[in-house]
């Protein structure tokens, strides 16, 4: 029994010793190729982005220059396509509004190299969590199977990318100025230092703040005031007069969101006070439209700039949905 204790020790130590030598510079090159990590490399990969995501705010106070960018939804080559005309990490700063998986064909590559790029240069690139970063929408859209597909109906690989989404920031400021989130306010928040309180740590369910962050959105209808609830499911729409009293009490300019769909890209409502930003071209791969980022320089002027979709490839092999 004793040596077989001893075996398993050994055993232990040497699988731990293997993985905190990985090379993240060889992930990031491996996954620009759109070649997925192994399971032991997703295993660290997860591991050390959970150390760096540990240490930062709830709303991660980001500094300028930085670009700020949409949802991605898995489609690998058009984030390249962003790369290419935005700049590679760590040359251009970024900071990412969630939705980096579903619906795309290459979730899991993006996802990872994102993740990579956070662990390797975490002062040059910052994640916020989507609503499609949650355990339920993860798994009744495509990130569960494709995770099942990739690797061999082995479930844990979900599994340890929904824990991980816990610990994901939901709100950013840069420069705290411009307050970003993945879709709308709270009812519940008014100030900025009340989101600090909020914990992160845990399933989200919809009928917490959190959930708010991630699902409310605003409307320009004439007639909606404060907070209306959603005509169908659950969640609020939020009207001009929401937006600009949050930035006013919290000494914002504006407001920077993902989360819709938008024909050229991004969009402004509320007297230019909130911005939704969208870098997913050809959503879907037939939605037909642009996709956007936005630049916040040094000075804090802000530029918008358009991209269409990167060349289709290897979609062939990658149309059939697997069930387990």
């Amino acid at each position: 029994m004793a040596s077989t204790a001893i075996l398993q020790q050994k055993i232990n130590f040497n699988d731990i010793k293997e993985r905190t030598s990985y090379d993240i510079d060889k992930f990031i090159e491996k996954l620009y190729k759109c070649k997925p990590l192994n399971k032991k490399e997703l295993k660290f990969l997860i591991e050390k982005a959970k150390e760096v995501f540990l240490k930062e705010d709830n709303c991660q106070f980001v500094p300028c220059p930085v670009t700020v960018c949409g949802d991605i939804h898995g489609q690998f080559y058009d984030l390249l396509e962003l790369f290419k005309i935005g700049g590679k990490c760590p040359e251009t700063n970024y900071l990412f509004l969630g939705n980096y998986i579903e619906n795309g064909y290459y979730s899991l590559e993006t996802v990872s190299l994102l993740l990579c790029l956070k662990v390797r240069y975490s002062n040059r690139i910052y994640l916020i969590r989507g609503n499609h970063e949650t355990k339920e929408v993860s798994f009744y859209s495509c990130f569960y199977d494709e995770c099942m597909r990739k690797y061999n109906g082995d479930p844990e690989i979900w599994k340890i990318f929904t824990d991980l989404f816990d610990f994901l920031p939901f709100t950013a400021t840069v420069e705290n100025k411009i307050f970003c989130l993945h879709s709308g306010l709270s009812p519940s928040i008014k100030l900025l230092d009340e989101i600090s309180l909020i914990d992160r740590f845990k399933e989200l369910k919809y009928d917490d703040i959190l959930s708010d962050f991630l699902w409310n959105i605003p409307v320009e209808e004439e007639d909606c005031y404060g907070f209306v609830p959603f005509r169908k499911g659950a969640g609020y729409m939020f009207g001009e007069d929401v937006s600009h009293k949050f930035c006013q009490k919290n000494g914002l300019n504006m407001i920077s969101r993902g989360h819709q769909c938008m024909k050229n890209g991004y969009e402004w409502c509320h007297k230019e006070k909130v911005c939704t930003i969208f870098s997913a071209p050809n959503y879907l791969y037939r939605c037909g439209n642009e996709a956007a980022f936005m630049e916040v320089n040094e000075n804090m002027d802000i530029a918008l700039y358009k991209f269409n979709q990167a060349p289709r490839r290897g979609e062939a092999q990658l149309m059939k949905k697997t069930f387990y």
